[in-house]
């Protein structure tokens, strides 16, 4: 995975958890993951898995039009 890319994850995972307004702990709760993983996430240590990055897309859908942007940034393919 590209460098870029890899930036544009772990800014999708710490902006959407600021829009939730979640601690990573509360994130990693939420998703069904480690408070280790998401930070492991945040901090460029990781990326997340194919199936993590489907769930955290079906997050962004449920959000309606505060997700709408972020899904649209960040998965322009899943219109």
């Amino acid at each position: 995975m590209s460098l870029t890319k890899r930036l544009e994850i772990l800014d999708l995972i710490r902006e959407l958890r600021q829009q939730l307004n979640l601690s990573q702990k509360q994130f990693a709760a939420k998703v069904g993951i480690s408070f280790k993983t998401v930070n492991r996430w945040e901090n460029g240590h990781t990326v997340p898995l194919r199936i993590a990055l489907k769930l955290i897309e079906e997050m962004l859908r449920k959000m309606g039009v505060p997700g709408k942007r972020l899904l649209n940034q960040y998965f322009p393919e899943a219109k």
